[in-house]
C-alpha cells in the first residue's frame, strides 16, 4: 500500500463519512476497504479470473484501495445517484493523479459507479466486480441495524410498526430469493451468508426479534 496515498485518504477523504447517515459512516468505509482488499487477494491467487487474452488476472491493491474509499463520497451530492457522483469525485480529484495513470483513474471511476447493488448489469471490471462485492458483505444483524439506521434517518414519520413493514419489505426486495442482490465473487463468504439472512427473512418471527434489537440498539 502506498504510504502517501493511504495518509491522503484517510486525512482528506475518509473523513467525509463522519457526515453521512448511520449505516454509511466511517466504520461501514473501513468495513468496504477491509473486505475489497481480502477480496483482491482471492482474485489474484485464484486462476479463475483471467483477462481476455488468457493471462492471469492481476489487480492493483492501491486502486482496490482507492475505489473503496470514494466508493460512497457521492453521498455528499445526492443518495439517490451517489454512486455516479463518486465516479465524477474521483475524476476530478487532481490529488489522484500523483499516484494513479489517467486510464487507472478511468477504471477506478467506472468501478465507484458500477458498485451499487440496485445496479442492471454487471459492473465492468473486475474491480467494479470486488468492491459491489465488498460493499455487500453480509452479516444478517448488520444488514438489517443498517436497515434500522436507514429508516430512521429518512422516514422521521413512520411509527415504530411502520419501520418494521419498510424494513421486511426492503429485505424481501433486496435479499430475499428472487431479489435484485448480485453477487460478483464466488470465493466470497457472502453467499453462505446471504443464505443465513434468507432464513430469517423466511421467519418472520426471527425477523422481529432482529427488528427489535436493532430498534432497541438505535432508540434505547
Amino acid at each position: 500500500m502506498n504510504r502517501d496515498l493511504k495518509q491522503y485518504v484517510e486525512t482528506e477523504i475518509l473523513p467525509m463519512y463522519d457526515g453521512f447517515d448511520a449505516a454509511h459512516r466511517l466504520d461501514h468505509a473501513m468495513m468496504v476497504i477491509e473486505q475489497s482488499l481480502r477480496l483482491a487477494a482471492i482474485v489474484n491467487l485464484s486462476p479463475d479470473y483471467t483477462e481476455p487474452d488468457g493471462t492471469k488476472t492481476r489487480v492493483d491493491e492501491d486502486m482496490v484501495y482507492a475505489i473503496a474509499a470514494y466508493h460512497d463520497t457521492g453521498l455528499t451530492v445526492d443518495r439517490k445517484n451517489h454512486h455516479t457522483e463518486s465516479a465524477r469525485i474521483i475524476r476530478s480529484d487532481s490529488r489522484l493523479r500523483q499516484w494513479f495513470t489517467a486510464e487507472q483513474i478511468e477504471i477506478m471511476a467506472d468501478a465507484a459507479a458500477d458498485h451499487r447493488a440496485s445496479a442492471k448489469s454487471a459492473p465492468r471490471s473486475v474491480y467494479g466486480m470486488i468492491v459491489a462485492e465488498a460493499d455487500r458483505y453480509i452479516d444478517p444483524l448488520t444488514i438489517i441495524r443498517r436497515t434500522v439506521q436507514y429508516g430512521l434517518a429518512n422516514y422521521p414519520e413512520l411509527d415504530k410498526e411502520g419501520h418494521y413493514r419498510r424494513a421486511l419489505e426492503h429485505m424481501h426486495e433486496k435479499y430475499a430469493e428472487g431479489g435484485y442482490l448480485r453477487l460478483w465473487i464466488s470465493e466470497s463468504p457472502n453467499g453462505e451468508r446471504l443464505a443465513s439472512l434468507r432464513h430469517i427473512i423466511r421467519d418472520e418471527n426471527h425477523f422481529r426479534e432482529c427488528f427489535e434489537q436493532c430498534w432497541n440498539e438505535n432508540m434505547g
